[in-house]
């Protein structure tokens, strides 16, 4: 390789490195962690159903409090003996 080539390639190297870095703050919004948790709050969000309050039926709020109750994991209860 000769020299030219060689500097060819690390202006290019600097020239993607510079390109990178100006682009950073507008990268890492899109995909970085912080948009991850946007994304991941979205989709919980969107999962959500809103009861409305007067006009639906009071039982069916009911309703759905005692199903969600009976859908939720139920842990027995701890022995204090088992402990020492």
């Amino acid at each position: 390789m000769n020299f030219v080539g060689v500097v060819a390639i690390v202006l290019v190297a600097c020239a993607v490195a510079l390109l990178a870095g100006a682009e950073w703050p507008r990268l890492s919004a899109r995909f970085g962690l912080d948009a991850r948790r946007s994304r991941k709050r979205a989709r919980r969000k969107g999962a959500l159903t809103v009861i409305e309050g007067e006009a639906a039926d009071p039982d069916d709020f009911a309703k759905s409090v005692e199903r969600d109750l009976e859908n939720l994991p139920v842990l027995g209860e701890r022995d204090d003996r088992s402990r020492r």
